[in-house]
């Protein structure tokens, strides 16, 4: 994981290019993910719009999806090639879509497949490849099992495990059910850890406090923090001086929004919907006055034909003003003193 004890989960539909530079605000250091992207894809679709990103993103993992080695490998060398940081193999989606594919959590039953994937990946680039995972699958589920798919994998060249510490179910729950309704199982990952301690592991599922994050790298060597980073994206405004010896002060919320109005503007010159690039920030204000409004106007107002930045701007004056309101005496007008550390 380039070292790096934080890192940001792949998720489809959200870890997009625009989410991904919205979020590299808020932190400079945390490990970025793109949303799982299929061999096939990067093969034969369109690789700009797939595997673009802006400089700022670094440093920047290519998540794919796939089974067979000569294509990965083929993958691996294109990631390279567009300047990624790591090529990280999903071996955790449950959906049915991919396991139509034959690829995602369903490989956890051929640890000797995804060992000969790994393998043939290190072949070909110096990039970290790494494996991402759940604890089990269906009925093998058990401590053994997993070690076994851990040994095995290892064996291919792979020594960065990223565990999602549910099990996941191949069918009769949806993906949104797999993330919720598997309890979690810390201790199986730390047991990994615990008997594997040449392998670099991070845990992954239902962090949501920077707390819980110290409190799980006393056991592993990185966190991974999903859904809290797009539900209170402001959460990581204190990663880079809690995690990463930081010394400057996180950026206020306003700060982080008149930061990223010069992409907009850029992206909005090319065609991009400003609707396309307002969802990841939806979450900003959480818990904050004005936070409702702030995602009304958004959610009203970007998706309208024409939308440009008056729209963000609006959001913004209005969330400032009740802000204004509610501040301490003594604090900057649109700034966001009193209120980083309730995020």
């Amino acid at each position: 994981m380039l070292n790096r004890p934080i890192a940001i989960a792949p998720m489809l539909g959200w870890t997009d290019r625009h989410c991904r530079y919205f979020l590299r605000l808020l932190t400079r250091h945390a490990l970025l993910y793109t949303e799982m992207v299929t061999t096939g894809a990067v093969l034969r679709g369109d690789r700009e719009r797939l595997l673009a990103y802006d400089p700022a993103e670094h440093p920047l993992a290519l998540q794919l999806g796939g089974s067979d080695p000569v294509e990965l490998a083929r993958c691996a060398r294109i990631a390279a090639d567009w300047g990624y940081d790591e090529v990280n193999l999903n071996v955790g989606c449950p959906s049915d879509r991919v396991q139509s594919g034959r690829f995602g959590a369903c490989l956890m039953a051929e640890p000797d497949a995804v060992a000969e994937c790994v393998a043939a990946m290190r072949a070909v680039v110096n990039l970290p490849v790494t494996v991402k995972t759940r604890i089990g699958i269906d009925g093998r589920d058990s401590y053994e099992e997993l070690a076994d798919f851990v040994r095995r994998v290892a064996a291919g060249g792979c020594s960065i495990f990223v565990v999602h510490a549910r099990k996941a179910w191949l069918s009769g729950l949806s993906p949104k059910e797999n993330r919720e309704i598997p309890p979690l199982r810390y201790e199986v990952v730390h047991r990994i850890k615990q008997d594997f301690p040449e392998l670099t592991v991070v845990l992954n599922g239902g962090l949501i406090t920077l707390e819980q994050v110290a409190e799980q790298l006393r056991r592993v060597d990185g966190a991974m923090i999903g859904r809290a980073a797009y539900e209170n994206p402001y959460l990581l405004a204190e990663v880079d001086r809690r995690f990463f010896g930081a010394s400057t002060p996180p950026p206020g919320r306003h700060e982080v929004v008149r930061a990223l109005l010069p992409y907009l503007e850029k992206q909005l010159q090319t065609g991009t919907p400003l609707h396309c690039m307002t969802r990841p920030i939806l979450g900003l204000f959480q818990g904050m006055p004005g936070a409702r409004a702030w995602r009304r106007t958004l959610s009203e107002r970007a998706c309208r034909r024409g939308a440009g930045l008056e729209v963000v701007e609006a959001a913004l004056e209005w969330v400032a003003e009740i802000d204004r309101e509610s501040q301490p005496v003594g604090a900057t007008p649109g700034g966001d003193a009193g209120w980083a550390t309730r995020a």
